[in-house]
């Protein structure tokens, strides 16, 4: 019977070690993103994540990378016509949020600048996010640009001015009842302006 017991122990002690090494590495899995998928999944609606990326501000890559928790890979633009020297350009995503909002890119540009806070723009896919749902969140919304007729690409602008820059919401032609964009345009900060 003590053969049993200490082979019962055994098992038991073997299944509990398996089921916390199980349980363990699950924790990768099902925390804030599911591995091996490009789909990471904060725990963030789209306006919790609009206000974790104003806490941001200045833009940096390390922050919005651990904020969205995507990679954010700079842009090739050596076969461009025009070089670029102004920027540098990251991009990265789809990001899903806990609102079925997908950001399917993130395009940060950071000025080679010191002081500019840098600019975001999210692409914003999955559940359609409309015009009244941004006016609950940003009443006082100004038309700040609109399409001319030319690609259904073109969008109508939303542009909410806040105490850190400007917010905009963008309604593409194709799709104009849902927001296909959110943009970030803070203003320089003081040490900024002094360059000038």
């Amino acid at each position: 019977m003590t053969g049993n017991t200490r082979t019962d122990i055994f098992l038991r002690t073997l299944a509990m070690l398996g089921l916390v090494a199980l349980l363990g590495g699950c924790g990768e899995v099902t925390g804030q993103y599911k591995k091996g998928s490009q789909i990471m999944e904060p725990d963030m609606t789209l306006w919790q994540t609009i206000d974790a990326v104003v806490q941001q501000i200045p833009f940096t890559k390390a922050k919005l990378k651990n904020l969205l928790m995507t990679q954010l890979v700079e842009k090739d633009t050596s076969r461009v016509a025009i070089p670029n020297t102004a920027f540098q350009l990251y991009g990265g995503g789809p990001v899903k949020l806990a609102d079925d909002v997908v950001i399917s890119n993130v395009d940060l540009r950071i000025r080679h600048r010191a002081g500019h806070p840098g600019f975001l723009v999210l692409q914003i896919d999955g559940d359609c996010i409309d015009l009244d749902a941004v006016r609950q969140h940003y009443s006082n919304l100004k038309v700040t640009d609109r399409p001319r007729g030319i690609s259904p690409e073109e969008a109508t602008s939303y542009t909410a001015v806040l105490h850190w820059g400007k917010l905009s919401f963008s309604f593409k032609e194709r799709n104009p009842n849902c927001v296909s964009s959110v943009a970030f345009a803070p203003e320089l900060n003081e040490a900024g302006s002094a360059e000038r």
